[in-house]
């Protein structure tokens, strides 16, 4: 692979404890953000708060922005609008979070804006779909269970590719990974909803992937220079001897989330944004928390590496 560094020596172990207090800050934004949502406080969308969405279509192209301005100027500046057009021309899906209102009467409401809005460009609407808040708790309860369940499955895959203590470090390292991109889009006062879910599901598995490359290299090292020093400094040269392919990788990954998130549109600059930032933590984390796991275990049960 292209190396965009020369032969490195960097002593990322040696910063450890500094990215300790940083991770300890991430995690607590993160879990302030759960408890958040756990007691329906914070920003969540229609998905777990409930709601009512809407389809239908225009006979003529309508500008996405005005319909956008049209909705807010009518009460709804939290709604939801995505083109649709796979099949029918100039259809769009809008949603809105639960109102006092029941859902037949927040539809009619939002098909009487659209006509006052647009007289001259008739709305034919397609069907009426409502999200209660009952089934917004069970969709609350579901992404919780998705997101432990994937972190299960990562700490088995890695125990059984590599060893238990790989396997903890990574699954550890991950959760902090997806609780510290929550706790930031908390922050950023996004809202949460069940694309955010897929976005830190997403991000469990590029984080995953980027682990492996190191826990992989600490292995092959193991193999060669178990008799040349310290398992402190093979973890490190093990992290420098991945370092161009890391930076080449995720350098390449972010550019086209950044593209996302300034041409995505509406509906997935959120996501975007919620990758980018992730990409960013997982390399982190590869560097400042999976290796320094590791390597702390090792410094109290030393017998492995003996």
């Amino acid at each position: 692979m292209f190396r965009v560094l020369g032969k490195t020596n960097i002593n990322f172990i040696g910063m450890r404890y500094a990215g300790f207090v940083l991770s300890a800050i991430l995690l607590s934004l993160g879990l302030v953000a759960t408890f958040m949502v756990f007691t329906g406080k914070a920003r969540l969308g229609i998905d777990f708060s409930g709601g009512t969405m809407i389809q239908g279509n225009f006979a003529n192209p309508v500008d996405i922005g005005r319909l956008r301005s049209a909705l807010s100027s009518a009460g709804y500046s939290d709604a939801i609008i995505q083109k649709l057009e796979r099949e029918i021309p100039n259809s769009y899906l809008i949603r809105v979070k639960a109102t006092a209102e029941t859902g037949s009467k927040t539809a009619q409401s939002l098909v009487e804006v659209l006509q006052r809005e647009f007289p001259d460009n008739p709305y034919n609407l397609d069907s009426v779909d409502e999200v209660g808040p009952s089934v917004g708790r069970e969709l609350r309860g579901k992404a919780r269970l998705a997101v432990l369940i994937s972190l299960i499955g990562i700490m088995i895959y890695i125990w059984l590719r590599f060893d238990f203590r790989s396997g903890v470090a990574a699954a550890v390292s991950t959760f902090h990974d997806v609780l510290a991109v929550f706790g930031i889009m908390f922050i950023l006062q996004k809202e949460t909803n069940l694309l955010l879910i897929t976005a830190l599901l997403t991000l469990a598995g590029y984080s995953l992937t980027d682990k492996v490359v190191i826990l992989d290299r600490i292995r092959e090292d193991l193999k060669l220079y178990r008799k040349q020093g310290n398992f402190s400094s093979l973890v490190n040269t093990a992290i420098n001897q991945v370092l161009s392919r890391t930076i080449i990788t995720g350098t390449s990954v972010l550019l086209v989330l950044l593209t996302l998130v300034f041409f995505g549109g509406e509906v997935l600059s959120d996501f975007a944004l919620a990758l980018f930032i992730g990409v960013l933590m997982g390399t982190y984390s590869s560097v400042f928390v999976t290796s320094p796991l590791m390597v702390e275990w090792e410094n109290r049960s030393p017998k492995r590496f003996k």
